[in-house]
């Protein structure tokens, strides 16, 4: 249990040495498990915790190796981040509404109406945001479809999210992940990187907040 533990561990941080680890015990089936693990941390809502951007950005970094084709990852990256958020909103659509019926306490329906609203509101901006915001990624297709956000806008939101997300980890690896001091301080740098992403999801919270005081 201990040794699982520890390899759990190992995937945040040190993510591009596990990346190239996997590489050579799997070879060209590397992008099978790139798929499984962007798609589960997409599109499973209950698998919040897995390594997103770290992996995003290690597979970069090993594309700028040679060990990967840089076009062929980056590709296979966003189709499981556009089939878990389609797979993700489905689910909270289906199932969504029927929850907050009021056999649950916990789930009131004026949550639901709020959500609804909220998506009616932000809801392309907050599915392209939350794309950049670990966790928050992971909940944000499930609660769009709670809300009902209309499937046509979820989508194109959600494409949007997945290329900028994509282009912006899988390129920095890849242009700057094999530099001396980044393998150096590989952790730090990603976890640098995640906080400037999350920037614009904090001003839009704050900006959301700052209007909701002021109605």
């Amino acid at each position: 249990m201990s040794d699982l533990l520890h390899e759990f561990v190992r995937c945040f941080t040190e993510t591009k040495t596990v990346l190239t680890e996997v590489f050579g015990a799997l070879g060209p089936y590397t992008y099978l498990i790139l798929f499984g693990i962007v798609f589960a941390e997409t599109g499973l809502v209950i698998l919040p915790l897995l390594p997103g951007d770290s992996l995003l950005f290690a597979t970069g970094a090993l594309a700028g190796m040679g060990h990967l084709d840089p076009w062929l990852a980056a590709i296979t990256i966003f189709c499981a981040a556009l089939l878990g958020d389609n797979v993700n909103y489905r689910v909270g659509r289906a199932i969504g509404p029927r929850a907050f019926n009021g056999r649950y306490r916990w789930l009131k329906r004026e949550h639901l109406l709020r959500t609804q609203e909220f998506f009616e509101k932000h809801g392309s901006k907050a599915v392209i945001l939350a794309r950049f915001a670990p966790i928050v990624r992971t909940f944000s297709p499930f609660v769009a479809g709670v809300g009902a956000m209309p499937f046509p806008r979820f989508l194109l939101s959600s494409v949007v999210g997945a290329l900028l997300w994509v282009g912006a980890f899988v390129g920095a690896g890849y242009f700057f992940g094999n530099l001396p001091f980044v393998e150096r301080h590989f952790t730090k740098v990603v976890l640098a990187i995640v906080a400037l992403s999350l920037l614009p999801v904090l001003w839009g919270w704050w900006s959301a907040r700052k209007v909701a005081k002021a109605t």
